[in-house]
């Protein structure tokens, strides 16, 4: 008897490249949309809009418009003293 028929099917070295090389192409067929950054987003997300907003720090936020349509106005027409105190700038 042969030894193949006794341990069952082996796979050689040879046999190995071809498997290792088809896993490493994977990443390449891409399954989802990217942004223009590189990061990589789902189809329900890039439906999504959203606006640029300052954080008291003076950094900019991307939030999502269904998310500001939802949140509660606390107090409209807010004078630039008012928000350079809110900020913590000394006018």
């Amino acid at each position: 008897m042969s030894n193949k028929s006794k341990k069952g099917i082996q796979i050689s070295r040879r046999g190995m490249l071809p498997i290792l090389g088809s896993s490493l192409l994977l990443p390449f067929l891409g399954f989802s949309k990217t942004l223009d950054n590189g990061k990589s987003i789902s189809k329900d997300e890039a439906k999504e809009e959203y606006q640029t907003l300052l954080k008291p720090d003076g950094t900019a936020v991307k939030v999502k418009i269904s998310t500001l349509k939802k949140s509660k106005v606390i107090k409209k027409n807010l004078s630039n003293r008012s928000f350079l105190k809110w900020l913590g700038k000394k006018i």
